[in-house]
C-alpha cells in the first residue's frame, strides 16, 4: 500500500474541514479509524487517510436508561469494557476481527457499525443495525448531518441507522453514534452434541431455534484433521453447540427441556460459564481459521443464507473446493476458507450461495487478489442503479472509500 498523507482530526469540525478541503481538491479520502478493517473489501483508491482515531470521548452514557453515546473513534474494547463494568453489553456481540485477520487492535465503534459484524446472538437479539438509535455525520458535500436519537419512539423520516450500518464508509463520516445497550445476562449454558454430520446438525440446530426455550446461539463445527483446537473444544471433532442464556433459574428449566428434545440427536454434554462463553468467543471470531493456525494462509469467505439450507451449502463449497468450512447462526452464517486459488473460488462462492438465496464476501485475501476479483456479490443492474442513486444521495463526488465496495465499472 502506497504511503498517503494522513489527516488526523481532533473533533467534528475539524471532519467538516477537512471534507471540505478534499472537495474542493477532487481528492478521495479513506476513512480509517485504528485500521483493524483496512484489509477488508477491496483496496480503496484514495489520495489521503482521513484519521477518526482521536474522536474518542463517551459523550453520554445512562445504564438506567440503556443508552450509550460515543464519539465513533472510541475503541471498541474500551466501550465493551465499560460496558461490562456496569453488568451490561452489546448485546448483538460484535466481532472481534483480530483472530481472523492477523491484526493487533480490535477497532473502533464507527468501523464495527459501518461493517455490520454481529457475532451469534443475532439470531436473538437482532444485528448491530437492530442496536443502532442514531448518530452525527458529515457527508460528502462537506455538510453535518444528523439523524435517529436517543430513543426508537423519538426516530421520525428515515431510518438511516439501517442505511449506514454495513455501508463500510462509503456514505459518510460518522463522527458520533448513539447505540442501544442490554444487562448482561445472569447464567450461560451450552449443550454440546459430538459427531453429527452436517445435515443432521443443521436438523438439530433448527429444532433448537424453532423451540420455545429462547436459544441465543446455535453453531457447528465439522470433524477436520487441519482445525486444531477451539477454546477447548475437541480437536478435529464434529461438534454442535447450542447456547442458552438468563437467569440462573429460567437457564436451568431451559436446558433441561432442551437436552430432552435433543437426545434423539445423540448424547447431550454441557458447559457452563466460562468455558461456554470461551467457545462462542471462538466461534464469533471464527478462531479455527485463525491468521496464525494451519488455515492461516487461506482466503477466507463469509456467506449469508436461509439457514435450513447452509450446512448443504457449506458441504457442497467445501467439497468441490477442498475447503473447510464452519457453521454459525443454525446454519446462517458459513465461514469458508478455501485452498489459495487464482480467483480464491471467488465464481464458484458467488454463483452457489446465490443459488441458495444468499450472498457472500471475500473476508480474508490479500491485496491483489481482493483488487482482482468480486468481493462483494455482483450486482444486478437495477441494483447497482439503485446504490448509484444513493451514493450520490448522501456523497455525489465518491469522496469516500472510494471503490471499497465494487470496482468502479460495476457499481456505476
Amino acid at each position: 500500500m502506497m504511503d498517503l498523507d494522513i489527516l488526523k482530526v481532533r473533533d467534528a469540525s475539524d471532519v467538516e474541514d477537512a471534507v471540505r478541503a478534499a472537495l474542493a481538491a477532487g481528492r478521495p479520502l479513506e476513512i480509517v479509524g485504528h485500521g483493524s478493517k483496512r484489509v477488508l473489501g477491496r483496496p480503496v483508491d484514495a489520495a489521503a487517510v482521513l484519521d477518526l482515531s482521536a474522536l474518542a470521548a463517551v459523550t453520554l452514557y445512562e445504564p438506567h436508561e440503556l443508552v450509550l453515546t460515543v464519539a465513533a473513534g472510541a475503541a471498541l474494547t474500551d466501550v465493551v469494557t465499560l460496558l461490562a463494568d456496569h453488568g451490561q453489553q452489546l448485546a448483538f456481540e460484535p466481532m472481534d476481527v483480530r483472530p481472523l485477520l492477523g491484526g493487533e487492535d480490535a477497532g473502533t465503534i464507527g468501523g464495527m457499525l459501518g461493517a455490520a459484524l454481529s457475532g451469534p446472538r443475532r439470531i436473538k437479539a437482532g444485528g448491530a443495525r437492530d442496536h443502532f438509535l442514531g448518530f452525527s455525520a458529515v457527508s460528502g458535500f462537506g455538510e453535518t448531518f444528523k439523524a435517529g436519537g436517543r430513543v426508537v419512539k423519538n426516530v421520525t423520516g428515515y431510518d438511516l441507522c439501517k442505511l449506514m450500518a454495513g455501508s463500510w464508509g462509503t456514505l459518510a463520516v460518522m463522527t458520533e453514534v448513539t447505540l442501544k445497550v442490554l444487562p448482561k445476562a445472569e447464567a450461560e449454558t451450552t449443550l454440546m452434541l459430538r459427531g453429527l454430520d452436517a445435515a443432521t446438525a443443521n436438523r438439530a440446530m433448527t429444532a433448537a431455534l424453532g423451540s420455545p426455550h429462547d436459544v441465543s446461539g446455535a453453531a457447528h463445527l465439522p470433524a477436520s484433521g487441519l482445525r486444531g483446537p477451539c477454546a477447548g473444544l475437541a480437536a478435529g471433532a464434529a461438534t454442535t453447540l447450542v447456547r442458552v442464556e438468563g437467569i440462573d433459574v429460567s437457564v436451568a428449566d431451559r436446558v433441561a427441556a432442551l437436552r430432552r428434545e435433543l437426545a434423539g440427536f445423540g448424547a447431550v454434554e454441557a458447559i457452563e460459564g466460562e468455558p461456554s462463553k470461551a467457545a462462542w468467543q471462538a466461534i464469533r471470531d471464527v478462531v479455527p481459521f485463525a491468521a496464525g493456525g494451519a488455515l492461516g494462509a487461506w482466503p477466507v469467505w463469509r456467506i449469508v443464507c436461509p439457514p435450513a439450507r447452509g450446512c448443504a451449502l457449506g458441504e457442497e463449497l467445501a467439497r468441490e473446493s477442498g475447503g473447510e468450512a464452519v457453521y454459525d447462526c443454525g446454519g446462517g452464517l458459513i465461514w469458508l476458507a478455501l485452498p489459495p486459488l487464482p480467483d480464491a473460488g471467488a465464481a464458484l462462492v458467488h454463483a452457489r450461495a446465490g443459488a441458495a438465496g444468499g450472498h457472500a464476501m471475500l473476508f480474508r485475501a490479500a491485496a491483489p487478489l481482493r483488487a482482482s476479483v468480486a468481493v462483494f456479490p455482483p450486482l444486478a443492474s437495477g441494483l447497482a442503479a439503485l446504490n448509484r442513486r444513493v451514493k450520490v444521495g448522501f456523497d455525489p463526488h465518491d469522496l469516500f472509500n472510494r471503490g471499497r465496495l465494487h470496482a468502479m465499472t460495476e457499481a456505476s
